[in-house]
């Protein structure tokens, strides 16, 4: 599981959604949460959180350009790779915080992964936990 340790910037509640802003040093990430109305109201300004999401939950991409629905995009330098036959699993540096992403070795191979270039490590606000400090 990964685990990034950040600060929550802003909090937008709409019934049982929240969506909750946290920065992590200088990048802005976003969490998505579906709770009841009273578990929503523990989430504040300037709280210090955890950001968690699961390996298999981090897309890798390279010279992405343009628009996508996507809200965490997270620069990455590749620090080191376990390839196997059918999975790849790739460590990487994200402003001196390891994490880390399973993709397909074909997918791995397609976008030439090697250690030291830089990436984007993709992750869908629904699949972004926050849990409290």
């Amino acid at each position: 599981m990964n685990r990034l340790p950040g600060h929550i910037s802003t909090v937008d509640i709409q019934g049982s959604i929240a969506l909750i802003d946290a920065a992590v040093g200088k990048q802005q990430l976003t969490a998505m949460l579906i709770e009841s109305s009273h578990d929503t109201a523990q989430w504040q300004a300037g709280m210090p959180v955890t950001l968690l999401f699961k390996e298999t939950e981090v897309a890798l991409a390279r010279h992405l350009s343009g628009m996508i629905s996507m809200r965490n995009r997270i620069p990455c330098t590749v620090t080191g790779m376990e390839c196997g036959k059918l999975l790849t699993r790739v460590q990487l540096n994200f402003d001196g915080h390891a994490i880390e992403s399973v993709i397909t070795t074909r997918s791995a191979t397609a976008l030439g992964i090697a250690i030291g270039i830089e990436v984007e490590a993709l992750v869908k606000a629904n699949e972004m936990a926050v849990v409290p400090a």
